[in-house]
């Protein structure tokens, strides 16, 4: 039964963990972004993360999107710096017209930091990328 599944390749859909600037706070910090760099709108696109370790694991954080229009992006959270001590995993769920598709995007420990910076699809800044 399981075999006779099909499940879809994902593509042009990224997760970007982005340095950025806090007006606000006049602070530099990390946060976790979706991009769709398809031609086509993605819907209720599910997220849930979590981080984890041989010795720790985060609590799981969830967020649902009814929509995420073509060639856009859309914050998903504030990541706290301790968390890139922790495998980070962020699970995708979205349809795309009646097809859903699922992949898991996984930045491993201390692989999130201003050296690993490289150009990010469709924001114009510089972020580490998961493709």
């Amino acid at each position: 039964m399981k075999k006779d599944i099909q499940i879809p390749e994902v593509k042009n859909v990224y997760i970007a963990i982005v340095n950025e600037y806090n007006d606000i706070y006049k602070t530099h910090d990390w946060n976790a972004y979706i991009i769709n760099d398809k031609e086509v709108d993605l819907e209720m696109v599910l997220i849930v993360t979590s981080g984890y370790s041989k010795d720790k694991t985060t609590s799981i954080f969830r967020k649902k999107l009814d929509k995420l229009p073509k060639k856009s992006y859309a914050k998903i959270e504030l990541m706290q710096e301790d968390l890139f001590e922790l495998n980070n995993t962020f699970k995708v769920s979205f349809f795309e017209g009646n097809t859903m598709f699922d992949k898991t995007y996984l930045f491993r420990k201390n692989t999130i930091n201003l050296k690993a910076l490289q150009p990010v699809p469709l924001m114009e800044v510089k972020g580490v990328l998961v493709k």
